[in-house]
Parts: structure tokens; sequence; C-alpha cells
């Protein structure tokens, strides 16, 4: 039996349709600090369904009781696992996702805000420089560039070229879910990171330091340091 993982979530954008979808909310996405069984009881004496490695993500259907927390499994039923292992990050992970208007616009906060929903979606895909495989391997800019796409904003490739395009944001308290952030990359002295904001602090990318796509807090000084630009 597998974990249900938030990147499992293979779910299409329909470019066409003018309406949001009703989603159906399937919990908050969950971090795991440190590894741990997932049970089927909330004791550390019954079965144990599947062991989970530090930093992998789960979703938390319920709040914690009883110092346990409860997990969606792949197959529907749920397990469970210790409080004190899982962080919970202020994110829902749902069924569907938001439609894209017939213009292709992502201009609302709403459609901006179920855009960045989305991009959870693909939180394990791995990194590859220069790959555009959504699913299978992906670099920083094409995951911003493909996530954008599939909503009808044809964005440029490089995060460089793609700082360019859209609204300028020039303060961080303006910034809002599904805007795009730009990096700068010291050794090629040039906008050479990207990355979408999800609210709250955090934002999404496609990292060569994680290996994949990842979410990050973006008031860490090594983020804070390096971003020279905003865009909505």
């Amino acid at each position: 039996m597998k974990l249900f993982r938030v990147f499992s979530i293979c779910l299409a954008l329909t470019a066409a349709l003018s309406a949001f979808a009703e989603k159906k909310v399937l919990g908050k996405l969950g971090q795991v600090t440190e590894a741990t069984p997932i049970y089927s009881s909330m004791s550390t004496k019954s079965h144990v369904y599947y062991k989970v490695k530090q930093y992998e993500y789960i979703v938390i259907s319920s709040s914690p009781k009883d110092n346990w927390m409860r997990v969606l499994l792949q197959n529907g039923r749920y397990g469970f696992v210790p409080a004190t292992t899982v962080a919970k990050l202020p994110y829902e992970v749902s069924t569907e996702v938001a439609m894209a208007s017939t213009r292709g616009s992502v201009g609302s906060s709403r459609s901006r805000s179920e855009l960045a929903n989305y991009s959870l979606n693909f939180i394990g895909t791995p990194y590859v420089w220069g790959g555009n495989d959504i699913k299978n391997g992906i670099d920083c800019s094409g995951f911003v560039k493909k996530l954008y796409g599939m909503v009808g904003v044809n964005l440029p490739r490089t995060a460089a070229e793609q700082a360019l395009v859209g609204q300028k944001i020039t303060r961080l308290e303006d910034l809002q879910s599904g805007d795009r952030l730009y990096f700068w990359e010291n050794k090629r002295n040039k906008i050479g990171h990207t990355g979408i904001y999800l609210g709250n602090g955090y934002f999404v990318h496609s990292s060569r330091g994680h290996n994949g796509v990842a979410t990050d807090y973006l008031g860490q000084q090594k983020w804070l340091k390096i971003l020279v630009a905003a865009r909505r």
C-alpha cells in the first residue's frame, strides 16, 4: 500500500472553459519532519501501512487528536502518524482545480490563487535542467511557463525573459497567490531562478537543491537577498 502523495494527483486544466470547477478538498498539505511509520490506528502497536521518509509530503485529513494526525492513503483509506512528526502547511489539497477563463487570463486574484493551489499537485516532480515535462522532469522556468500555459498565458522560456513580462510588483506586502517570483543567480550574473508565490510567505518552485518541485519560505534570508523581481 502506497502513501497518497500530493504529486500523484494528475488533473488537467481546460483552458477553453470559462467557469471554475467545484473542488473537493481532501485535506491540508503536510511535510514529514522526521521519518515515521503510518499506522492503521492511533497506536504504535497497530499495523504499519507504510514508512514515510523525512521531508515527504502527505495529505492531512483531520486536526490533531490525542497527539495523532489522520492522513489519506492512495486507496482512499486513512492512516495515522504521530503529530510531532509532521509540519502542517497552510495549503489545501483538492481533487479539482480552477479552469481558465475564455481569454486565457489569470488577471483575477481568484484565478491566480487557484493556479497556485494547482501547482502543489506537482510537488515531487524531478528537477531536470532544460526539462519541459511537468510530471517527469522540469526546471524552474519551465515549471512556471508550463503552469501559466495551462491557462492560456504564453510566457518566455527563461527566467530572465519571464521577469520582463506582466505587472510589476515592487513591495513584498503586495504579493498575492499566483504571482511570479524571480531570483538573481550570482554565478551567471543574471536572473536565473523563478517560482510561484503561494501566500503566507511560501512559494513553490522546481529546485535543483530539492531535486524537484518543492515549497520554500520566502522569508528566509537566502531567498530575500536574491529576490529581484515579482510579476503578476
